[in-house]
């Protein structure tokens, strides 16, 4: 059971229905949003029915929810949740592209990728300053020089930085640069590292794990909200099967169960998924047609010299081309791409 707080409800109110719900012997989960509270009930959901809770000042409905995953429902929340990295919004009503480099390699490589990115109209800043590799011998990534790398592609773009933890204990030293965190597919059922980035109101990206369910998938987003984050982007980014001709094999059909099952901002990650550059454009453009609210897709001014998955990175000039065939049919589909504020700071290279 759920309790949706209205717009204009205080502390107070919010105090309240969790006083009430801990006297029925339950525990209450409070998520904060952008717009409004949401108070998750665990417990005897017979002893909550007999509650007067949607009498409550600041009480706007009670939802009983079926699934196992409550704060993330679409049952819960039958509006789509838009969130806000930055001056950068992922919702359903227009679609959102996220570029930049799977590493940073370097300063000049990555204020080149991310001068690229805005260029061709990308609205956020992906950039890895920590890597998990499964070879321990693999580039591991520049950590906090990296960090402070992409700050200044920030400051010079104004694109907002969508970057990864790996450690809870790294959490707060990421949160203070990035505008979201990323939680990568080898993370996602890390329930600790969950935890920690639900704490904090900083937007979470949560990448689907290699052989997770939807419904795992979105257990691993309600960990998160849980914790009083609702602030998540869903990415599907490939999952592992028996076909061994792309890196993985790209679920749209799991990323539109996602959309359906959850009121949460859904991408798609066709370079992870694909691991070949000549297959992002398609996969980008069906993602867009099969109804994502947006793409991340990896670019390098030079991908053979890329230290972290150089043949899976688009150049440029092959971002620009995809974008502009991703503007068309977002038109055609009446889903505008999405653009930053005219306010926002930024350079064309």
């Amino acid at each position: 059971m759920v309790v949706v707080m209205s717009v204009g409800a205080d502390d107070e109110d919010v105090a309240r229905v969790v006083e009430r719900v801990r006297e029925a012997g339950g525990e209450a989960f409070v998520s904060r949003g952008r717009y409004r509270t949401i108070i998750g009930l665990v417990g005897d959901t017979g002893s909550f029915r007999e509650l007067p809770l949607s009498t409550l000042p600041g009480v706007e409905q009670v939802v009983q929810v079926g699934k196992p995953y409550k704060l993330v429902a679409r049952e819960l929340h039958p509006a789509p949740s838009t969130v806000r990295v930055g001056p950068a919004a992922f919702g359903r009503d227009g679609f959102t592209v996220v570029a930049g480099p799977c590493a940073v390699d370097s300063r000049e490589q990555a204020l080149e990728a991310a001068r690229a990115a805005r260029r061709a109209g990308a609205t956020a800043l992906r950039g890895g300053a920590y890597k998990p590799r499964t070879s321990p011998y693999s580039f591991q990534g520049l950590a906090a020089a990296g960090l402070e790398i992409l700050a200044e592609c920030r400051e010079e773009t104004g694109l907002p930085i969508v970057t990864e933890v790996l450690e809870p204990r790294d959490v707060e030293k990421v949160a203070a640069v990035a505008d979201a965190l990323q939680v990568g597919a080898r993370n996602m059922q890390n329930f600790s590292l969950l935890k920690e980035v639900g704490r904090l109101h900083v937007p979470v990206v949560l990448k689907r794990g290699l052989s997770a369910t939807v419904e795992e998938w979105l257990m691993a987003a309600e960990y998160i909200a849980q914790q009083g984050n609702s602030e998540i982007v869903l990415c599907e980014r490939g999952i592992r099967t028996f076909e061994p001709s792309t890196r993985n094999t790209l679920d749209l059909a799991g990323m539109a169960v996602a959309r359906r099952e959850s009121h949460l901002p859904v991408i798609v990650d066709p370079s992870h998924a694909t691991g070949d550059r000549t297959l992002v454009g398609p996969m980008a453009l069906a993602a867009l047609a099969a109804g994502a609210d947006g793409v991340m897709v990896e670019v390098h001014p030079r991908p053979s010299e890329a230290l972290c998955d150089g043949p899976q990175a688009l150049t440029p000039d092959e971002l620009e081309a995809l974008t502009a065939e991703l503007a068309a049919l977002a038109r055609t589909l009446g889903r505008p791409l999405t653009t930053l504020p005219q306010s926002t700071k930024g350079a064309s290279g």
